[in-house]
């Protein structure tokens, strides 16, 4: 199995940007396909983005398409969600999530089988 951790939110103004990192090891990183998702108070938790283990397809909430990008680095077993013109309704706790190849979807949290703990981004305005 994999363990998650995640890293760098914070507190950034409307318009800013910050750059979201989750460590992964216990398994082949490579083997896994990755995943971010958000969960807002009193909101379910969402899905954000997604990379594909092998091809390295990406796919995007509408909300968040233009502004946000998922990408790996296999050498250094880590995932990033890069965030852009953050908005404050981005707010929420974020997570990783990663799926041995057993789903063939994405986008919906019965997808991943491991999870981070979620690190906190607030955007003010």
């Amino acid at each position: 199995q994999v363990q998650l951790v995640e890293s760098g939110g914070g507190l950034v103004q409307a318009g800013g940007s910050l750059r979201l990192s989750c460590a992964a090891s216990g398994g082949t990183f490579s083997n896994y396909h990755l995943g971010w998702f958000r969960q807002a108070p009193g909101k379910e938790r969402e899905f954000v983005a997604a990379i594909r283990r092998r091809s390295g397809i990406t796919y995007y909430a509408d909300s968040v398409k233009g502004r946000f990008t998922i990408s790996k680095d296999n050498t250094k077993n880590t995932v990033y969600l890069q965030m852009n013109s953050l908005k404050p309704e981005d707010t929420a706790a974020y997570s990783c999530a990663a799926d041995l190849g057993y789903s063939s979807s994405y986008d919906n949290e019965e997808d991943y089988d491991h999870w981070g703990q979620g690190t906190q981004v607030t955007v003010s305005s």
